[in-house]
């Protein structure tokens, strides 16, 4: 089976504090199958580290209230081209996260609240009907 998965559960440097959240609960899950792993933001052009960014009122914005939602919109789709041309069968997305959140996301005020959402990534994925689990789910 061939799985997607963001690329910080697989311990790259691409979270936009320029670290990443290795999951060992991942890797044993992906263990012999075929892994590609994807980082949105990064397809849309946003360096690491980065600001952090929340969905505000639908808008992927910067906590300095920029809005990177053109990138972040740019990288979902472009994750979402090799994910069709790769044949993945399943995605595996990092939590809470406005590009990756599956089940929850900030709230978009910056204190760490967490409400019930998607990010932009995961939304498309679900909107084009590719299988997609939490890593919290795990």
């Amino acid at each position: 089976m061939k799985i997607a998965v963001s690329a910080c559960l697989l311990g790259e440097n691409c979270k936009y504090n320029g670290g990443n959240n290795y999951s060992e609960k991942v890797m044993k899950f992906v263990e012999g199958h075929e892994v590609i792993p994807i980082c949105p933001e990064v397809l849309g052009g946003l360096s690491t580290p980065r600001e952090p960014a929340e969905i505000v009122d639908g808008d992927v914005k910067n906590k300095d209230g920029t809005s990177v939602d053109k990138q972040f919109r740019r990288g979902a789709e472009l994750a979402l081209d090799m994910i069709i041309k790769n044949c993945a069968e399943l995605v595996i997305l990092q939590s809470r996260s406005p590009s990756c959140g599956v089940n929850t996301i900030y709230d978009g005020s910056f204190t760490g609240k967490i409400i019930p959402g998607q990010g932009v990534f995961a939304e498309l994925l679900k909107d084009n009907n590719i299988e997609v689990m939490d890593v919290a789910n795990l």
